[in-house]
């Protein structure tokens, strides 16, 4: 019995001395790409090194064998591979080849993370907190009397998602006026804008977005999905001009708006035009939602392929086991094409509707991603309608991409070639 455990003690010693690494794969062979961020970001809080292997089996990750970490892999459920020092050697000798398109990402710190979402309970979910939570990814939510008391710089990431920044309340008059839940969050935003000093909810909704574009000019990385993309980017252009109608905010709105829009202040939209009908549940032609000549069965859009060399950036916002996205609906669903700015990096487009899925940029010292849609699991995502249950989800492609965007950030910062 002694030398049966001797031996055994032996080959576990022998297995842990060679076996020196974690290998986290990210194609087709992971059960759980979604919970796989979140063990990535866990790796960080715990101060291990972790390497992002952009381009290899899907943007797999390599990390220094840990008894801890192994466990959090089989605790979470995600697919790992225990790998000696020589084939983690020669795993990043292949990577470093200047002939392959793949590249070796360190990440060095776990982004602080912020989510901004209303304190009130709304008749719609929220994607990204979903699958934060779903990949046990630590985030605070804040709003706007946060944002307005200066909580931005203790982050370094920010979420916006269903969120109207033009003091419109998402335009969901015609249809829901004299619903509750939209007659309460009427109240609570007027009562919050009084509150901090400001007469109208479009007065509020503008600072609040101008303190989000402070802060991602500061170096903050900003991420927003569906008419959290639009709104905000009317919002800044719209500053100084009232476009709201009476029932929104007690007059009338300027005639003469659209004249006076600043497209310089936008992110990533130019020479849009206004939907000046209140009745219509859109802010502008920016969206691409109706008259799209797609279905269900026929709504995909393709991610581009980047150099992980020379684009490090875009490769490590689109990483992926399927460069071909399942679409999805949302308030605002894609951005038309020749609305957005010549210096925006389109990441996914929908080439037979002309349209962008998911884009890019920087502003300022910071960097900035917009992802048309709602839910990337619920096609037509109602007011009303169950959340979506990610237990059935977890090797989602289109919710992959929320959490390159989460990663993104704890990237070591690496000069892009030109």
């Amino acid at each position: 019995m002694k030398r049966f455990i001797f031996i055994v003690l032996v080959l576990f010693t022998t297995k842990v001395t060679l076996a020196s690494s974690i290998l986290i794969p990210m194609d087709e062979s992971q059960t759980n790409h979604l919970k796989s961020y979140g063990l990535a970001y866990w790796t960080l809080k715990q101060e291990l090194p972790i390497q992002w292997l952009l381009n290899y089996r899907g943007g797999s990750f390599l990390i220094p064998f840990a008894n801890t970490l192994e466990s959090e892999c089989k605790i979470r459920g995600i697919s790992y591979e225990i790998i000696a020092d020589v084939q983690a050697a020669s795993i990043l000798n292949a990577i470093a080849d200047p002939e392959t398109n793949m590249d070796a990402v360190k990440l060095e710190k776990a982004p602080r993370m912020a989510v901004y979402s209303p304190k009130n309970k709304l008749p719609w979910d929220d994607a990204v907190t979903m699958v934060l939570t779903y990949a046990e990814i630590p985030y605070d939510i804040i709003y706007d009397e946060d944002i307005i008391r200066g909580a931005l710089p203790k982050y370094d990431w920010l979420h916006l998602h269903h969120e109207d920044f033009t003091g419109q309340y998402g335009r969901f008059w015609s249809a829901f006026k004299n619903a509750p839940w939209y007659v309460n969050d009427v109240r609570l935003n007027e009562q919050t804008a009084s509150n901090l000093g400001f007469k109208k909810v479009s007065e509020l909704k503008l600072a609040v977005a101008q303190k989000i574009r402070d802060f991602t000019a500061g170096g903050g990385f900003l991420f927003a999905m569906c008419s959290g993309t639009d709104s905000y980017d009317i919002a800044l252009s719209a500053a100084g001009v009232d476009i709201c109608e009476q029932m929104f905010d007690g007059d009338r709105a300027d005639q003469n708006a659209q004249s006076k829009l600043n497209f310089n202040n936008t992110f990533a939209f130019q020479n849009f035009k206004l939907d000046v009908n209140p009745y219509n549940y859109e802010f502008s032609d920016i969206d691409n939602t109706i008259g799209r000549n797609l279905t269900e069965d026929n709504d995909y859009f393709t991610l581009f392929d980047f150099s992980a060399k020379w684009d490090p950036v875009p490769c490590m916002l689109t990483q992926d086991h399927d460069k071909f996205i399942k679409g999805f609906m949302g308030q605002t669903t894609a951005f038309r094409k020749n609305i957005i700015k010549p210096d925006v990096l389109i990441l996914g487009e929908t080439k037979t509707a002309n349209e962008a899925r998911y884009i890019h940029g920087e502003f300022g010292k910071g960097t900035w991603t917009f992802y048309g849609g709602h839910d990337p699991e619920d096609y037509q995502h109602l007011v009303n309608d169950p959340p979506t249950d990610l237990n059935l989800h977890p090797n989602s492609p289109g919710y992959r991409l929320i959490l390159n965007n989460v990663l993104f950030p704890a990237a070591k910062k690496k000069k892009q070639k030109t």
